[in-house]
């Protein structure tokens, strides 16, 4: 019987808190046979998942989650089955990054400002890899004291309206879809509950989403309720997309969310993994 792939996962390579070799041992260890890793905005931790995979003999899909900016708010977009040596994903990713560093200093800037120097000393200290993300700023405000954990910081702290807070300004749509095409990538919306979207407003992101090109919609997501499960399931259906699942794994420090406890898509799926695309990864796990 065919396990179900988990396509969305994170290493140190930018927020997660396992190395890439890491999580593909721990993915192994736990049953998974195809495995997505999937960073925000960089490749940098392919090359050695790939090693890890190869040694456990786990199939590896290489993926990369792109920030964009659609709606006046971020959305996040999997990309799945790239090819990492894109010259047009490389420099489209460069430019986030760089953007990235930007936006590090002017958190810890307005994070200085409301009183806890050092922030972005501090949250350098929690990645191991060149991206400061924001759950970097939320793990050295909990080292602080400032909070009891990584959700009371981003309520407190790190969303709109907050002294932490930096709007996001990232690539359109369009671009990022266009990045992940020229790579050879299936693009899929991930984890949409977490939007909060009104159905027209999904309908409407969906639609984009398929005049650029796009073909996927995380229905299975470890940010995912049940219900959200049949909900974007017939979001999938209706707009003729295949389905795709992860976990959204960033580490054992929540273990509610884990590698290898995805369940089943919904009945009526068509899964991404069947895409021609990522055919050998799904012929590797039959």
């Amino acid at each position: 019987m065919l396990k179900i792939p988990d396509l969305h996962t994170h290493s140190t390579a930018s927020d997660g808190t396992l190395s890439p070799t890491a999580l593909v041992e721990r993915a192994a260890a736990a049953g998974v046979e195809t495995l997505a890793l999937t960073d925000h905005d960089t490749l940098a931790g392919i090359a050695e998942a790939h090693g890890a995979a190869d040694a456990v003999g786990l199939r590896l899909i290489p993926g990369v989650e792109v920030s964009v900016t659609w709606g006046g708010r971020t959305v996040h977009v999997v990309g799945l089955g790239v090819d990492t040596d894109s010259e047009t994903l490389r420099d489209g990713l460069a430019g986030l990054q760089d953007y990235r560093v930007w936006r590090a200093e002017e958190i810890g800037r307005r994070l200085a400002k409301a009183g806890y120097d050092g922030a972005l000393e501090g949250a350098k200290q929690h990645a191991a890899g060149a991206l400061i993300g924001r759950t970097h700023f939320a793990r050295f405000l909990v080292e602080r004291g400032a909070a009891t954990d990584l959700r009371d910081v981003f309520k407190r702290f790190l969303v709109a309206g907050k002294p932490g807070h930096v709007p996001g300004e990232w690539t359109t749509l369009e671009q990022a879809l266009g990045w992940i095409h020229a790579a050879g990538g299936i693009a899929v919306i991930a984890h949409p509950a977490r939007y909060n979207f009104t159905r027209s407003k999904m309908r409407r992101l969906l639609g984009e989403l398929k005049e650029c090109g796009g073909r996927g919609l995380e229905v299975v997501s470890g940010s995912h309720s049940k219900d959200d499960y049949y909900v974007y399931a017939r979001h999938a259906r209706d707009e003729g997309l295949l389905a795709s699942a992860g976990s959204d794994y960033h580490g054992p420090e929540k273990p509610w969310i884990e590698l290898g406890r995805l369940p089943p898509l919904p009945d009526g799926c068509t899964p991404v993994w069947t895409a021609p695309a990522l055919a050998t990864a799904r012929r590797a796990a039959a």
